[in-house]
């Protein structure tokens, strides 16, 4: 079939290049060691329930579910795949989950050996994952196979006429949980209706639940104190980061916490290279340069959800490359939001946008003029930080909405 001859290339692409690349390199190892780790880990007579995510943006997105999961029916314990070593290194010591290890890559023989190892009594996939030979090993094992979060455009290969053996798998799906009217309208075309609930995006439940949550960071606080005005520009990369920085040096009446997507010494070096006013590192951040310094600079993971709620507003990188981050893990805290121009496939990023809770930045001028608005008006802040607040607030309960459907 020609679907398992494209999955044995690329994993021998992926093999070929590994030697060369960190995160092939990455994904060869955790393979690797993945059905060890089932082995290992997997107990037999336990009841599982499993969870797949393909990166660390789906994880975040099933986590409510899991999390759920877990407090509702401890009964059952929680298996959970990533394909991305973003994803995996990242939440490889994930405390909600029981197994975490790779999915092994969609040939016949894996998920022989996966279904001949896990026995799991339900599988929830996140968002865009749709493996034809796992989906039709659920289908063999009776065991119903959820897609949860989902999303579907015209133009995937589903609904293109050489699309058939694809769009085929996805009638062996259970139910889909998708998010907008738009995505169960194209399921309808394919004769997918009865099983089709719109309950939108779990994400919503996911940075409530992280607002809710979030540590306090008192060192942060006291940087934040010491400036009438703080912008958080989080998940920035250098495109993003050249339109900031001039702004910044030239305006001296707010400070700035920049928590850049990728971390590495070259990166931080090429930051502060450009800075010209004081900067501190936050693994170097104490109480007399918190005061001191104007802008924060975050060499870490794992803090950028609760900085957020320090900022008075927030950008949010990403836009002037292959497409924004996380715009709800800031407009949350309802605070107002700007993003560069590639946000077209991000729904709550247009939603915001036309509400007026976002402001898409295009260039240097436009970033210049916005920023100044929002840094001299606290009414326009308040204004537009309470669109965003509302909007994520009325469109949380997904993952309440999927065990109601499902009655669990």
């Amino acid at each position: 079939m020609l679907y398992t001859l494209a999955i044995f290339i690329y994993n021998l692409a992926i093999l070929l290049v590994s030697p060369f690349h960190k995160k092939a390199r990455a994904m060869v190892k955790g393979h690797g060691q993945t059905f060890k780790i089932l082995r290992k880990n997997i107990i037999p007579g336990e009841r599982y329930v499993w969870f797949h995510a393909a990166s660390l943006g789906e994880f975040e997105q099933g986590r409510p579910l899991m999390d759920r999961f877990r407090e509702l029916h401890p009964e059952y314990k929680i298996l959970l795949t990533f394909f991305s070593p973003s994803g995996y290194e990242v939440r490889k010591d994930y405390a909600g989950a029981d197994v975490i290890c790779y999915l092994p890559f969609d040939t016949p023989r894996n998920v022989y050996r996966f279904f001949h190892c896990v026995k799991p009594e339900m599988a929830f996939f996140i968002k865009y994952e749709f493996w034809m030979n796992y989906i039709l090993g659920c289908k063999y094992h009776h065991i119903p196979f959820y897609s949860i979060s989902s999303i579907f455009r015209q133009n995937k290969i589903f609904f293109r006429w050489y699309g058939w053996p694809y769009s085929h798998v996805l009638k062996k799906v259970r139910h889909f949980f998708v998010q907008d009217e738009e995505s169960a309208r194209l399921l309808g075309t394919l004769g997918i209706r009865d099983n089709v609930t719109v309950v939108g995006d779990t994400r919503f439940d996911r940075v409530l639940d992280i607002s809710r949550q979030a540590r306090p960071l008192p060192l942060v606080e006291s940087f934040s104190k010491s400036a009438p005005i703080v912008m958080v520009a989080g998940s920035t990369w250098p495109p993003d980061e050249d339109i900031i920085i001039p702004y910044f040096n030239t305006h001296k009446h707010f400070k700035l916490v920049l928590a850049p997507h990728v971390i590495n010494e070259d990166h931080l070096q090429q930051i502060e290279s450009k800075l010209r006013r004081p900067s501190v590192r936050y693994s170097k951040l104490d109480e007399a340069n918190a005061a001191k310094a104007d802008c924060l600079i975050v060499d870490c993971y794992r803090l950028l959800s609760s900085i957020y709620r320090y900022g008075d507003f927030a950008y949010v990188g990403g836009g002037f490359g292959a497409g924004i981050h996380n715009v709800p893990e800031a407009a949350v805290y309802g605070i107002p939001v700007l993003i560069g121009p590639n946000n077209k496939g991000f729904r709550e990023a247009q939603d915001m946008l036309r509400l007026g809770g976002c402001f898409e930045i295009t260039g240097q001028t436009l970033f210049n003029a916005v920023s100044s608005h929002l840094i001299s008006s606290a009414k326009l802040r308040g204004l537009r930080g309470a669109i965003n607040k509302s909007y994520i607030e009325s469109n949380a309960g997904a993952a309440d909405e999927v065990f109601r459907v499902l009655g669990l």
